[in-house]
């Protein structure tokens, strides 16, 4: 066995599905190589439990009643740094998948995976690696092709400093008001500094505009 596997991976399971959570918890037991340590069932309680059990990773779903997984990603990277999350969700979409992963999320599956591929999904993602479901892998990757290869090279010189940091933070996954905390503006200013982005980089969703961002203002 892996020497990263020799203690089994500790698992939190979030999903407000009680019937979902019985079952992966029951299909976890027959694994060696993991260990269900803790459930939650709503946005709240998973960052709660997470912050009290520091599990290896947490296995998410992307909608929860009282928020969005990707918040819930998000903060859970914030509080929990080395805790790796891995996405479970029947909602087959490519920009939710581009969603967690700028979240910092390490993997997306949808609930159609069999018992065998989930654990050893659970087991590459606790190992360091990322993994996405292969069905929504081409369309994201042709959506990203698409628009990377659409922009307009030139249209880092027209984006206003304001612009600028309004995406960064677009492509950090934070939602409008989070942005208007942190620059200290007005919902409204940053749907208009959004608009006005958008439409100098000629895309309509933010998962498009933060590919475009990406591409245009790498990490250093």
């Amino acid at each position: 066995m892996d020497e990263s596997l020799a203690k089994p991976i500790r698992l939190l399971l979030v999903d407000d599905h009680e019937i979902v959570r019985v079952g992966l918890r029951a299909g976890f037991q027959r694994s060696r190589t993991i260990e269900v340590i803790g459930e939650a069932a709503t946005a709240a309680e998973a960052v709660a439990e997470c912050s009290r059990l520091k599990p290896d990773l947490v296995l998410l779903d992307v909608r929860l009643p009282d928020g969005s997984g990707v918040d819930v990603c998000r903060e859970i990277r914030t509080i929990c740094p080395d805790t790796r999350v891995l996405f479970l969700t029947s909602y087959a979409d490519a920009n939710a998948m581009m969603s967690t992963v700028l979240a910092g999320a390490h993997g997306f599956l949808l609930k159609h995976v069999n018992g065998e591929a989930l654990t050893k999904a659970v087991e590459t993602v606790a190992q360091g690696q990322s993994i996405l479901d292969p069905a929504l892998t081409e369309p994201l990757l042709e959506q990203i092709r698409a628009v990377a290869g659409g922009a307009d090279d030139q249209a880092d010189d027209r984006l206003s400093p304001q612009e600028r940091k309004v995406l960064a933070l677009v492509a950090e996954g934070k939602t409008n008001k989070e942005i208007a905390v942190s620059l200290d503006l007005s919902d409204r200013t940053v749907k208009n500094y959004l608009s006005n982005a958008f439409e100098k980089l000629h895309v309509t969703r933010r998962s498009q505009a933060a590919v475009v961002y990406a591409r245009l203002f790498p990490p250093r």
